[in-house]
């Protein structure tokens, strides 16, 4: 049965709250481990309402960690939203030119971790719509510490998942990645890769399957990689090349990640958009 436009949306946004929702169920089940004597609620969640200006409707939910004893600075977001784009944002975007009406939902996570020796993961998937419609998303891994076997197994679950919808996915939708996760001003990358993927659009159905797996294959990845790590000891160099490292990631973010673009042109959250940062880096 081929679902109408109004029903895609639906599922969608109700996909994206639902992961929302497990992704912080189990975060928070990781912090608790570590964290026994804490019995306060440890996400601050806060629903938020984009202005009326230029008809942006719309709103979301922000759930954010701070100061834990895994996760040092926590956000997993989840939003729903429409309105008009900007005449100057236009051009940037699919299908926007001759319509500039849009909506979108999605989810993204960012996790900077208290330990040097575990990376900072993110994530997002998203559905949009314009005069066109799409899902966009992927998953990386930033370490401060190199760790080959880790890098290894990350790739091997995302590679695995993959393969389960299209065997060409994952080399193509890695490639992205890595030209996407890129800083040509530092002429690095920004970590050891994962997947992106833009503009998919070729069947809902199986295009939205591929979303949700990709959800999946994040938090299975994320949670082993933190359980293996959380009671590793660190030094204070470790720590020093972990804050360098965030410098990295600051620069990312605010130069050249479509994501904080989109949110910051659209009259979204602030705060959410810029939970993607992390709470203290060093420069040098």
């Amino acid at each position: 049965m081929k679902l109408n436009l109004e029903i895609q949306k639906e599922i969608s946004s109700q996909w994206f709250k639902f992961l929302q929702f497990q992704i912080c169920k189990e975060f928070e089940i990781l912090e608790r481990k570590k964290n026994k004597k804490f019995n306060n609620k440890i996400f601050k969640k806060r629903s938020w309402q984009k202005s009326q200006k230029n008809l942006n409707q719309g709103g979301g939910i922000s759930a954010i960690m701070r100061d834990g004893l895994v996760f040092e600075s926590l956000g997993v977001n989840f939003s729903k939203v429409s309105g008009k784009f900007s005449k100057r944002f236009r051009s940037q975007i699919l299908g926007a030119k001759k319509n500039p009406n849009y909506w979108a939902s999605g989810i993204s996570i960012v996790a900077h971790m208290k330990n040097p020796k575990i990376p900072a993961m993110h994530f997002n998937t998203r559905f949009i719509v314009t005069s066109k419609k799409w899902f966009g998303g992927g998953m990386d891994a930033t370490p401060a510490l190199k760790d080959p076997k880790e890098k290894k197994l990350f790739h091997k679950k995302i590679r695995q998942m993959c393969n389960k919808h299209n065997m060409k996915y994952y080399l193509k939708y890695k490639k992205w990645c890595d030209n996407y996760f890129y800083l040509p001003h530092r002429n690095e990358a920004r970590g050891i890769g994962g997947i992106f993927f833009d503009y998919k659009k070729s069947n809902w159905k199986k295009d939205f399957r591929f979303v949700q797996d990709s959800g999946l294959c994040f938090l299975e990845c994320a949670t082993s990689i933190i359980e293996k790590k959380f009671s590793t000891k660190w030094s204070k160099k470790d720590k020093d090349k972990q804050l360098e490292k965030r410098g990295r990631y600051v620069e990312f973010n605010l130069l050249y990640d479509k994501g904080t673009k989109f949110g910051l042109n659209t009259g979204g959250n602030t705060e959410a958009i810029l939970m993607s940062l992390p709470p203290i880096a060093k420069w040098k």
